[in-house]
């Protein structure tokens, strides 16, 4: 068995509970839009554990940079792990927090060895249905020509947004707005290729399957054909040598 090399180490000791975390992030970004009637220290506590969570990830890509063999390689390979780590630096909006850390959570739970990629694209698609509604409500809520005012209004909006239907019936006013609506149609265009590639690889590969196993019978019959009539032809030889009649021969005589 070959031995792990001390990022691989890291990277499968930190996957749970940096998904963990995640989830503690998920919640903290809800309650305050969620929640209208939360006090000043319950949104700043949330605030806290956003960037809290944000800062483990940061600290996460910081270790697995100083553990790469080749970190000069490995910026290259995960450009888009920094450029989520530097983002909320720049500008630390609370959006571009949520962009961020969902980035880094993605980015992350995809080196993970347990997770298939069914359960990665059924997840991603959760949480950015859910993620795009709070986000999308956040900036919208108080629009004074917003028409995407309650929670149930929003899912409504990022589902028929993700799967590039919209029926128009709600849609975002805001610049931020529509940005997030870009992303999401961008994300669900993306999802529903992944979807449809590998249900098609099913396909192909099942097909495939019944091919070949059906190449394997038909090689397995006339493997089986010939080995009788090369038993028979040894039969007919020594019953001819025995002068006994071969039931089935030609003339049906003694030879």
């Amino acid at each position: 068995m070959e031995e792990q090399s001390p990022q691989e180490r890291w990277e499968q000791r930190s996957q749970w509970p940096l998904m963990v975390l995640a989830v503690l992030f998920a919640v903290a970004y809800a309650v305050p839009i969620v929640a209208t009637s939360a006090g000043r220290s319950l949104t700043a506590a949330c605030t806290v554990v956003e960037w809290v969570v944000w800062g483990a990830f940061a600290a996460d890509y910081l270790v697995r940079l100083w553990l790469a063999p080749h970190r000069g390689e490995f910026v290259r390979r995960h450009w888009l792990d920094l450029c989520a780590v530097v983002l909320p630096l720049v500008q630390p909006l609370r959006l571009l927090r949520l962009v961020s850390t969902v980035m880094l959570v993605g980015r992350r739970a995809r080196m993970a060895s347990q997770i298939q990629l069914t359960t990665y694209v059924a997840g991603t698609v959760v949480a950015l249905l859910m993620f795009g509604s709070l986000a999308v409500l956040s900036v919208e809520r108080e629009s004074p020509n917003g028409n995407i005012k309650t929670l149930g209004d929003a899912v409504w909006w990022s589902f028929t947004t993700m799967t590039t239907v919209g029926y128009g019936d709600h849609s975002p006013t805001t610049g931020l707005g529509r940005i997030l609506a870009v992303g999401l149609m961008l994300s669900g265009i993306a999802l529903l290729g992944v979807v449809t590639a590998n249900i098609a690889a099913w396909f192909i590969a099942r097909f495939e399957s019944d091919d070949a196993e059906e190449r394997r019978q038909t090689e397995a019959i006339a493997a089986l054909t010939e080995e009788v009539r090369a038993l028979r032809a040894e039969v007919a030889a020594l019953s001819g040598a025995a002068g006994v009649v071969v039931p089935g021969g030609r003339d049906g005589r003694r030879q």
